[in-house]
């Protein structure tokens, strides 16, 4: 999760350095400063970003690796959360790829699979909607396009150690935000 926050802030330093920005998302910026050179806007953005604690991405793998977890980032926004297609199908039309070639890139880049990043971004989802204490946990797996409550349950200890149930009890919930999940 980025959250808006991190954007303004990120606009009104550089906005101070004289970059205006024209789009900002994750995984993307784009700026123009009329006034300065383009080595002069490279170094402000970086700078900025760096004091942030973003990093630029710039090989065209990296990228594409990047372009991949937006995608599934962005699938968790809008719930209830109703695959009609396979992750598989979605990013390979998205990214107009082989499948398999992006499986291959992205588990050398990130050293975990797809399946297992994707499983990761949706239990952060699932501790977001514990916390927000608005839905059982049989509600949570139908909004997050769970089989069953079991499954969810059993993927959740897996991936977080605990269950669901003391989780939610314990309160000393930590989160990590979408774009630091690997």
């Amino acid at each position: 999760m980025v959250c808006s926050r991190c954007l303004k802030v990120i606009k009104q330093e550089l906005q101070e350095l004289g970059v205006t920005v024209l789009s900002l998302e994750l995984g993307r910026l784009l700026v123009e400063a009329p006034k300065k050179t383009s080595n002069e806007i490279v170094e402000a953005v970086t700078t900025v970003l760096h004091a942030n604690d973003f990093e630029i991405v710039q090989k065209e793998e990296e990228m594409l690796v990047e372009r991949m977890k937006v995608i599934l980032i962005e699938q968790l926004q809008e719930l209830p959360l109703h695959i009609k297609v396979k992750t598989s199908e979605l990013l390979a039309s998205r990214l107009h790829k082989d499948y398999k070639t992006l499986s291959k890139l992205f588990s050398a880049n990130e050293q975990t699979t797809l399946e297992k990043y994707f499983i990761k971004l949706k239990i952060e989802k699932v501790k977001e909607l514990i916390q927000l204490k608005q839905h059982s946990f049989s509600d949570i797996g139908y909004l997050l396009d769970y089989s069953s409550v079991n499954h969810l349950s059993r993927q959740f200890k897996d991936v977080i150690g605990v269950s669901m149930t003391d989780y939610k009890n314990a309160e000393d919930w930590k989160r990590n935000f979408y774009d630091e999940i690997i």
